[in-house]
């Protein structure tokens, strides 16, 4: 199985069998990346979250806010939101086949591979895998991945399987929005015959080799040239090494003790002091509540 870290990982599930996959990007990251440097002093430029008067905050203060009416949030903690259990967040049913002509270019998203978890997996991967490349077909259902619930094609391809996430209806807009105003009258059919035959005398199978990425050759190409530069024309100072904030080890090994305590079922650990304060402020300021979900209004 591949080395790096599943995107998700579940049941695949066709009717009564249920394989155990793994889903893994198919997509990397090759562009040019640039950070913002402030050139008198040469340091990067850092983004934090700050209030208005009051400045940075902690990041254990922050809460997601809905904005029902303009100014008007309900909040939420991460660990209510993390309660909402939707089967699809460990089990991918293939519910609806289509072909895979079907399926319009505008609604897919990300591709992923699928990969059967272990060995065991395999024979049963390969069936689905097969019937779907012999009846030219995609498998449509759910899955829930970083927070959302996706609409998902799966698809032979290769030795393994593939899986698009699909936009759902309510985001793609409607073809009537944007050609409306066009006519709808056939072109000339002369015209049509001289596009028709240029077009087939450049057809050729699908290639990316073929195709590079010209604007990061010559952002590359940039880089290496000014590299060569006796003088720079900025030298980035290197960036102070940040004070280390008081029990910071500690959070670190108390957050992998509940994770492992949440996947566990288990009781969550003891917390630190630091934590146990933290959590009892936060207690405190529940039961002066109510409990009831707090609304907060802009100000200013």
């Amino acid at each position: 199985m591949p080395a790096q870290r599943p995107a998700w990982r579940g049941q695949l599930r066709l009717s009564l069998v249920s394989i155990p996959v793994e889903l893994y990007p198919a997509q990397q990251d090759e562009r040019t990346h640039f950070r913002q440097i402030h050139q008198p002093s040469g340091q990067p430029i850092k983004y934090e979250k700050v209030v208005a008067g009051l400045g940075p905050v902690d990041t254990d203060e922050i809460v997601k806010g809905f904005e029902h009416e303009k100014g008007e949030f309900v909040l939420f903690r991460d660990d209510e939101l993390d309660a909402v259990r939707l089967e699809t967040r460990k089990t991918l049913d293939l519910s609806q086949f289509v072909d895979l002509d079907e399926i319009s270019p505008i609604y897919f998203e990300k591709a992923y591979f699928v990969v059967p978890e272990d060995k065991l997996a395999e024979d049963a991967f390969r069936v689905i895998r097969d019937a779907l490349r012999l009846g030219g077909k995609a498998g449509l259902g759910q899955v829930t991945m970083r927070g959302h619930e996706y609409l998902v094609a799966v698809q032979a391809s290769g030795n393994g399987m593939v899986l698009h996430t699909l936009r759902y209806e309510n985001e793609v807009r409607q073809p009537e929005t944007v050609f409306g105003g066009l006519s709808d009258e056939a072109a000339d059919e002369d015209l049509v015959t001289v596009a028709k035959q240029i077009i087939e005398r450049a057809s050729a199978p699908f290639n990316p080799k073929a195709y590079k990425d010209r604007y990061q050759s010559a952002l590359k190409d940039m880089i290496a040239e000014r590299l060569k530069e006796k003088a720079p024309t900025a030298r980035v100072a290197a960036e102070p090494e940040a004070a280390k904030p008081a029990g910071s080890t500690n959070v670190i090994e108390l957050m992998a003790s509940l994770k492992k305590s949440l996947e566990a079922g288990a009781p969550p650990p003891a917390a630190s002091t630091t934590a146990a304060r933290k959590a009892a402020a936060a207690r405190k300021a529940k039961d002066a509540t109510g409990g009831a979900k707090p609304r907060l209004k802009k100000t200013g």
